[in-house]
């Protein structure tokens, strides 16, 4: 690309002609012929092959012949012995200017299209040609995927000029993924082309337990063309279909949306009706179905928090984190399990040595964007045999030990001055020992992940609650980690140790010791547009900045 506008500026005479280079060759000639060779450069934009407005025809023909023969070897395949007459065909183009349409046309087409209106400044003639249909399709195709899309465009009689212009490049910056600000509740944002509608979906987790089920989704706002020949932003919230709406940026990687019409939001049957609607949508039963008591509280504590907002929400990018090789698993985005809160949305990252799950859904007790699960990769744990996994007290006492080895290292890290070595715990049967992270030649959970074996029998220990009576009885592999747990309003969060069980490439669990509950997870296979990170050092940030909305 840099090439290609370096080439242009030169054709255009922005860059150093060769007139240019010409005149430092002759930098002794005298300082009048210099001053007109500066005014005949200033006068090139206005040159038509070779010839300025006032030059008389043989003049024109003497000085493309001298700009030829200065041409070194090779160039536009002749040599430098050729003779006056093998430039009796058509001159070589000067400028872009010179060029015919159609050659404009291609070479503009494959410019981004940020550039194209900074170009249709520079003359007439490129202001007429950037009006052809054929650019402004290629851009619609190559930046946001429209294809078949367009056909439809010609049925409505709508230019992709126009759809370009005035819809796709002024709303490009809130495509992608975002966390809608709904206090501890979070949620997850994918903002795409969709037809010829940019349309703001919500994704909403399967109905709890049913972890493995696909995700569900619900538009919130759309943005079209339809009327006016203008962009027009829509409310999607409610049961009374599209009624206006607004979108503003507020910031960078951040925009907030607004209804103008929130009475299309109520339901005639009140309050009792939108709990009843809301409840059968967002779980999938009645109250009446929802026996515990606890449970009823939290869900009617969600109704409330969530609807007082009426679809006018502020937003902030997220990223799905990048993939390494060295990785454990693809990582991205997880449904999980979380008791009585039902099912939640995290998002699994590799950091050198350790996992991290970080929540894009929350609830009172953790909200959004805390760090729910961290697994140390350098300490895999290798699980008894089946009889031995029913038994709590045995997978407590394998993964305490662990624990205790992991608080010696973290108090030798800190006082340096008194680390002394410290000899593995005596009877430790079933664990298996890895190298410390960045040990010589040998890298972060490279040890751990070789070795387990491919596949072992697994069985939840007796008294372990979990939400799936279905769950896979094989993995590949555990590891020792932590997860968060805090009292309601994230009031003395701590994090306590468990265990990670990697089932395959789509599935993992957890056991919440201290909780004696499981959580599954299942990865959500959407494909989710304008996601992916530009780089670590960004997500790293993301991943802070998102502790930080909900801390």
């Amino acid at each position: 690309m840099l090439l290609r506008m370096a080439v242009c500026a030169r054709l255009c005479g922005v860059g150093q002609s060769r007139r240019c280079r010409r005149r430092q060759r002759h930098s002794q000639a005298d300082q009048d012929s210099d001053s007109e060779m500066d005014m005949d450069d200033e006068e090139e934009g206005e040159r038509v092959v070779g010839k300025t407005k006032d030059e008389p025809e043989g003049s024109s023909v003497s000085r493309s012949s001298s700009c030829h023969n200065s041409r070194p070897s090779g160039a536009g395949g002749l040599g430098s012995g050729a003779s006056a007459s093998a430039f009796a065909g058509p001159p070589h183009p000067q400028s872009l200017l010179d060029l015919p349409p159609e050659l404009l046309v291609e070479i503009f087409s494959s410019l981004p299209g940020t550039a194209l209106p900074n170009l249709a400044l520079v003359c007439k003639k490129f202001r007429q040609i950037l009006n052809t249909e054929t650019i402004w399709r290629r851009r619609c195709i190559e930046e946001f995927g429209m294809r078949d899309d367009l056909r439809k465009m010609e049925i409505v009689g709508m230019s992709s000029r126009d759809l370009y212009v005035k819809l796709l490049h002024p709303y490009r910056h809130i495509l992608g993924l975002w966390q809608p600000d709904i206090g501890p509740y979070g949620g997850l944002l994918n903002v795409v082309v969709d037809g010829l509608f940019i349309i703001g979906w919500m994704y909403l987790p399967p109905h709890d337990p049913r972890v493995e089920d696909p995700m569900r989704r619900r538009p919130l706002f759309r943005i079209h063309m339809w009327e006016k020949n203008k962009a027009t932003i829509e409310c999607m919230y409610g049961h009374k279909g599209p009624h206006k709406g607004d979108i503003q940026t507020v910031k960078k990687d951040e925009f907030s949306t607004k209804c103008n019409q929130t009475d299309h939001h109520r339901m005639p049957g009140g309050r009792q009706e939108e709990f009843r609607t809301w409840l059968e949508e967002e779980w999938g039963r009645t109250l009446e179905d929802i026996f515990h008591e606890h449970m009823q509280e939290l869900i009617l504590m969600k109704f409330i928090y969530t609807s007082q907002y009426d679809n006018c929400l502020t937003y902030r990018r997220i990223y799905l984190p990048p993939c390494l090789p060295s990785d454990l698993l693809q990582p991205g985005l997880f449904k999980g399990t979380y008791g009585s809160h039902g099912l939640e949305i995290i998002m699994l990252s590799f950091h050198d040595s350790k996992a991290k799950a970080t929540k894009l859904t929350g609830d009172p007790n953790v909200p959004a964007g805390q760090l729910t699960l961290e697994i140390d990769l350098n300490r895999p744990v290798r699980l008894p045999d089946l009889e031995h996994q029913r038994s709590m007290e045995e997978l407590s006492r394998l993964v305490m030990e662990v624990h205790e080895e992991a608080q010696r290292g973290l108090q030798a890290r800190d006082a340096p001055s008194e680390a002394a070595e410290v000899a593995p715990p005596q009877g430790a049967e079933g664990l298996d020992s890895a190298p410390p992270a960045g040990a010589e030649g040998v890298e972060p959970g490279a040890a751990a992940c070789s070795a387990a074996p491919e596949s072992q029998p697994f069985v939840l220990p007796l008294g372990v609650m979990a939400r799936n009576e279905v769950y896979p009885r094989t993995c590949k592999m555990c590891f020792y980690g932590t997860g968060l747990i805090a009292g309601h309003g994230f009031t003395s969060p701590e994090r306590t140790p468990g265990l990670f069980i990697l089932f395959d490439d789509d599935r993992f669990g957890f056991i919440w010791l201290e909780l004696k509950s499981f959580s599954l997870y299942s990865r959500l296979t959407d494909q989710l547009s304008h996601a992916q990170a530009p780089s670590m050092e960004r997500f790293e940030a993301m991943l802070c900045n998102m502790q930080s909305w909900t801390s």
